[in-house]
This record gives structure tokens, sequence and C-alpha cells, in this order.
């Protein structure tokens, strides 16, 4: 099904055809020693989610993670592997995301800044409550990946 609507250019009333397309994220899973970092989000959805955000124009989805990592959580991070691709569109209730996941690796303390209010430390393995957007499906698939890579 494609959506789409029309506007009229105000200058000479032509009329524009504006398609409604999934808007392109990624996400990350930063591990450091045995632990994954994640942050507090500063900004509505409100909890604790896994590093990430939107792809900027003219960016590769390994840039914009590598990015967003730095961005939120202060840390240069190496990318490992892809952990999946997740389009669902109720993934955000805002609007329709298809979210690039990557494995990353780190050193150091990690420090919230931008859209983080707070980060932590966490075993994956035992988070104790449940992540912003479809995030706990995405450790649930890190935990079943990283298990048969090992």
């Amino acid at each position: 099904m494609t959506t789409y609507r029309f506007i009229t250019c105000p200058k000479c009333g032509t009329k524009i055809k504006i398609y409604a397309n999934p808007v392109p994220t990624v996400d990350i899973i930063i591990e450091i020693d045995s632990r994954i970092v994640l942050i507090e989000r500063k900004n509505p959805p409100l909890g604790l989610a896994i590093p990430g955000g939107f792809v900027d124009y003219g960016e590769s989805v390994e840039q914009a993670a590598k990015r967003e990592a730095k961005e939120e959580t202060g840390l240069d991070v190496e990318l490992k592997y892809l952990v999946g691709v997740y389009s669902d569109p109720e993934r955000d209730k805002r609007m329709h995301t298809i979210s690039t996941v990557f494995a990353a690796t780190a050193r150091g303390e990690p420090v919230a800044g931008d859209d983080a209010s707070g980060v932590r430390l966490v075993d994956p393995e035992n988070i104790g409550q449940s992540l912003c957007f479809d995030h706990d499906r995405i450790i649930r698939d890190y935990l079943s990946m990283k298990e048969r890579r090992s």
C-alpha cells in the first residue's frame, strides 16, 4: 500500500506528491566487559533503552551508529556485527521507523549525553525492567545470537 498526499506549492500552485516513508534509525548494543550500556531517555517515551537514534541524510547506518553511541554515551565504539533489522510499524508509537541494530564494543566509562539523562551498565540477562520500543526483543535476539556465535 503506497501512502502519499499532495501539497500545493505556495508560489506556483503546482501539486507535489509527498510520500509517507518509514524513517531509518540505528540502535547499538554496546558491550563493556560482560555488561551492556543502557540509557535513561531524556525525551518521550521515557524509560530505559539501547543507545540509538535517527540516521542523518548522507550518513551510512554504520556512521550513524558510531555517532549516536558517542553522542549518547561518550564512548567510541567498534562495531562487531549486525544483530538485525527491526521494521514493525508499531515498534515506535511516534512514527514508523526501521532500525538497523549493531553489536559493538567499547572501553571506558559511559557518560550520559544528548538524548540520555542517565546511563547504566547492566547484565543483559538480568535487566530487571521493560525497555522502551522493542528493545526487550532486540536484547533477546542479541543474547540468542551471542550464544550461537560462541
